[in-house]
């Protein structure tokens, strides 16, 4: 062709336009390639805003390819050609590599022009300001100068006019006033204007709300009006002191001060070192220097802390736990300050031999009728008005054997004791327990011979069987009062208030009604709508509605107070019963009751009583020989576990007592739970835990309990007599024992010689020496006095015969059931066992 350009040696290979719009290549040594011309069209570059122009098509040329345009602002993407689809991988990725380069070399150029621009502006800020602050400093300059020649002007002025008055003989003055004062004007000073200064620095609105709002310790320590702060007259006050004491002290050494240190039983020795004012780092050195290693937090004795107090120059002030109790029973009694009370009379004696009834001749009620069984479970406090008007008071005791702790608790709160015996019955065991407690109270008797008019009453053989018992009554030469009743036919009852009258006066019974209110709790119980509830009988002082109170392990406010008639009274006076309401919890019948000043020292009180008893229920005893016995002998013994809930808690009381007394040695009552109140959800939870049945004693469960109890399967008894619960439980803790096996020997016999039996028995030739042998009889063998086969007898045989017994004297042969080790000198005893019902 005449249009191809051939590039030989290093000339640059181009390419020729053709017609066609292809162009042929010549390479050397003879090669070719035909490629396709692409035609692009030129690029204007237009200014923002301005319509761009079509720029003419321009053929691809066949010199060097034309240098790369400059970088655009946006990189826009170009449309697939053909000459593109021609090019080969490498050419592809060295254009791709060339337009990266382009355009980062462009993105440079921007940047470095920015930072010039940057540059140039900060230049010319900071020119503006420099000039700005010359100009301020040249007007203050101008305007320093003006005042100082204003003030010569003045100056020169005032020294003209002192001259001209003592050319003219000077002002004429009063010799009693003293001469006016000269002084010299000072012009204002002017506040340099920082508005002017801060004109030239550009700043931005979000930056002079920062600095409006921010303080700084110069802002802090200036007025508002920019001038620094004063200090304070505190301020200066406190100064002034702290150098009156330096110089009042000198050099003399600072003196260290004593201190009086409280140290309880046991302390911490970090306690320790701030009660001493002492760095506790301080205190474990000087115990490791004791021998004592030891960390701050660790507990040490009040002899060790006597020692560190010491050493370290204090004063100890020791304290015990015991003492929040002090002071907490008040003083001692005046005697112009003790003033009459009513006497507080126990009626006691054996069950069923009508104390109740007689009390309720007294009152003129029907009390006994109320109780279940018809007899007395419960304390009862009542107060009787007689004819005369006189007020005694009374309490009510059980009589059978399982209350023993509630009429001890009965002779030790009372002035009389009223035993009742019934004249047709005679002395009982709790007649003689009654006599007995009585004596232990160190209080008088009166004996009351009850049930006169019964058949068979013999009121003599009861004043002679009091002799036993160190009673000698009046009517037999004694000091002992008596007196013959008839509760049912009301007759007596004025003579035995006689008696109790005169006792009491010969008691001279008093008490200071004026004073804070000391009292016992007679009987406890768990209410259902009042809650916990203690029947008090005060001592001594007046217990008065909304007075604070500690009784036992409990503390609380006297809500309400209800006496034995059901009204509520605002203030029960000494040797008077009264319900309280208001307890935080259900105390011990017979715990003391003390009124207290404040809410907070009743409940120190009362949790140190608390910490009291659960010590003493959870420290272990001394190990000794007789414990250890006796814990192996609890141990072999079958536990017989049970819950117990009663209506009082002196009820609950005397049931556990009662159990106690009718364990053995091979069975015992252990009480998981017991408690006042009703039969509750958690009651039954812990009772199927232990798979346990529960015991109410006049009480109920209530129906969320009973819900669970038949789901677990949870068993309850319910009792309203003390006895047909001792009963109930003896059974059933017999029937857990099973039945007793008693064993009777019946025969002896010794072993005379040893002979086989069929193929590999062995037979026993034997001579009864005592009693019988029969045939299935169990029997044992022993050897030496050592039992070796315990078992029966298989088959019994006497010349050959088969025969169901052999009497002593006789001889016969003896097989038994797989035993073959016989020896002649054995003995074989022969037995029955008979199997009786196990009681209690």
């Amino acid at each position: 062709m005449s249009d191809e350009k051939k590039t030989l040696g290093t000339k640059t290979l181009g390419v020729k336009r053709t017609t066609e719009g292809q162009v042929q290549q010549q390479f050397s040594h003879g090669r070719k390639n035909t490629v396709v011309v692409e035609r692009k069209k030129r690029r204007v570059l237009t200014k923002p805003g301005e319509t761009p122009q079509p720029a003419p098509v321009e053929e691809a040329k066949e010199a060097a390819p034309p240098p790369p345009p400059p970088a655009p602002e946006a990189p826009k993407a170009k449309k697939p050609s053909e000459a593109d689809a021609t090019l080969s991988r490498k050419e592809k990725q060295e254009q791709l590599l060339r337009e990266a380069e382009d355009a980062r070399l462009a993105q440079l150029e921007e940047s470095r022009r920015r930072e010039d621009e940057a540059k140039k502006a900060q230049t010319k800020d900071e020119a503006k300001r420099a000039v700005d602050n010359r100009k301020a400093e040249e007007e203050a300059e101008q305007e320093a100068a003006k005042a100082a020649a204003e003030e010569a002007a003045l100056e020169a002025e005032s020294s003209d006019e002192a001259a001209k008055a003592e050319a003219a003989g000077g002002p004429q003055l009063d010799a009693d006033k003293p001469a006016p004062r000269s002084f010299t004007p000072v012009a204002k000073p002017k506040r340099p204007d920082r508005k002017k200064e801060e004109k030239g620095k550009p700043k931005r609105a979000s930056d002079k709300r920062k600095e409006r709002s921010k303080l700084t310790v110069n802002r802090a320590l200036r007025d508002g009006d920019g001038s620094p702060r004063s200090r304070s007259l505190a301020a200066l006050k406190r100064s002034r002191e702290k150098d009156k004491a330096a110089r009042e002290q000198g050099d003399q050494p600072q003196v260290k001060k004593s201190l009086d240190v409280v140290v309880p039983e046991a302390i911490t020795v970090g306690e320790l070192a701030k009660r001493m004012e002492e760095r506790g780092a301080d205190l474990v050195k000087s115990l490791f220097k004791m021998g004592m290693a030891v960390t701050v937090n660790q507990t040490i004795d009040q002899d060790t802390a006597e020692l560190l107090v010491e050493e370290f120059g204090h004063n100890i002030k020791r304290v015990s736990e015991s003492d929040v109790e002090l002071g907490i029973e008040g003083v001692e009694d005046k005697a112009e300050d003790l003033k009459p009370r009513p006497p507080v009379v126990t009626i006691m004696g054996h069950v069923d031999h009508g104390k109740t009834s007689l009390l309720d001749a007294l009152r003129d009620t029907d009390v006994v009728g109320g109780e279940a069984g018809g007899i007395t479970q419960h304390i009862g406090a009542y107060q009787v008005k007689t004819k005369d008007g006189d007020i005694i008071s009374f309490l009510d005791t059980p009589g059978h054997a399982a209350f023993t702790e509630m009429r001890a608790r009965g002779a030790n709160v009372t002035d009389i004791v009223i035993i009742v015996v019934a004249a047709n019955d005679g002395i009982m065991p709790q007649t003689i327990e009654a006599i007995n407690h009585t004596k232990a109270a160190g209080v008088p008797m009166i004996i009351a011979i009850n049930k006169i008019d019964a058949e068979g009453a013999d009121p003599k053989n009861v004043r002679s069987r009091l002799l036993e018992h160190e009673v000698v009554v009046e009517e037999m030469s004694g000091d002992v009062q008596d007196v013959e009743v008839s509760a049912l036919k009301k007759t007596g009852l004025d003579d035995l208030v006689d008696k109790i009258k005169l006792q009491a006066e010969l008691l001279e019974l008093k008490a200071n009604p004026d004073r804070q209110a000391e009292g016992t709790v007679i009987e406890a119980k768990l209410d259902k709508g009042r809650g916990p509830v203690a029947t008090i009988l005060v001592n001594r002082g007046t217990l008065k509605r909304g007075d604070i109170f500690v009784v036992g392990a409990e503390s609380g406010k006297v809500r309400a107070m209800v006496n034995d008639k059901g009204k509520q009274v605002n203030e029960a006076g000494p040797s008077v019963p009264v319900e309280v309401l208001g307890l935080s919890g259900v105390p011990s019948a017979g715990d003391p009751l003390t009124v207290v000043e404040d809410e907070a020292r009743a409940r120190e009180v009362a949790e140190y009583r608390a910490e009291v008893l659960k010590r003493a229920r959870t420290t272990q005893q001394p190990t000794s020989v007789e414990n250890m016995f006796s814990a192996m002998a609890e141990e072999q013994a079958i536990e017989f576990p049970v819950v117990i809930k009663g209506d009082v808690q002196g009820s609950v009381e005397a049931i556990i007592g009662s159990l106690d007394n009718i364990s053995t040695d091979d069975i015992r009552v252990r009480v998981l739970h017991s408690g006042v109140g009703g039969i509750t959800e958690s009651d039954v939870t812990l009772a199927s835990a232990s798979n346990v049945p529960i015991i109410g004693f006049n009480v109920r469960a209530n129906a969320k309990a009973r819900e669970v109890a038949q789901r677990d399967g949870v068993r309850f008894k319910y009792f309203d007599v003390i006895y047909d619960l001792i009963d109930d439980i003896k059974a059933e803790m017999a029937g857990e024992l099973g039945p007793e096996r008693i064993e009777t020997v019946v025969g002896r016999a010794e072993v005379k010689e040893a002979f086989p039996a069929g193929k590999t028995g062995k037979a026993a030739g034997l001579l009864v020496t005592e009693g019988y042998i029969k045939k299935d009889l169990a029997a044992r063998i022993m050897r030496d006095d050592v039992i070796i086969y315990n078992g029966k007898v298989a088959s019994l045989r006497r010349f050959k015969d088969d025969v169901a017994e052999v009497r002593a004297g006789l001889e016969c042969g003896v097989v038994f059931d797989d035993h073959k080790d016989i020896k002649p000198g054995d003995y074989v005893e022969t037995y029955e066992v008979e199997e009786r019902e196990r009681t209690l």
